[in-house]
């Protein structure tokens, strides 16, 4: 397995942990609420999560499509890491909706220690 098939197998399967993250607190939250919005988000990350976990299986079994194409792998491995951005703003944003880990609560109204 080359670097960069290795790269694309980890990006996906942190993407996949990330997901698997999502999806548990999507749960937990349409359980709670009924949203039809949040039943949206817990399909869109399911069909993620499938996507990811055939990625995977296609990296390891079928090495050799990739062997030969350094573009196509440099492709995959881009669009992987522009899938892991995207899901790490999703995440952070879900797990702290109110941005707590990025701003102090020092001078914010309405907000006592």
């Amino acid at each position: 397995m080359t670097v960069w098939m290795g790269s694309a197998v980890g990006l996906a399967t942190v993407n996949l942990a990330l997901l698997t993250v999502l999806i548990g607190i999507w749960l937990w939250n349409y359980r709670t609420f009924r949203s039809p919005l949040l039943l949206g988000l817990l399909l869109f990350a399911a069909v993620l999560a499938v996507e990811n976990v055939v990625a995977i299986i296609a990296y390891l079994s079928t090495e050799m499509i990739y062997a030969s194409g350094q573009t196509a792998m440099y492709t995959v491995v881009g669009l992987r890491a522009l899938q892991f951005v995207a899901l790490l703003f999703l995440t952070v944003v879900t797990v702290f909706p109110s941005g707590r880990p990025f701003r102090s609560s020092a001078g914010v109204e309405g907000e006592r220690s």
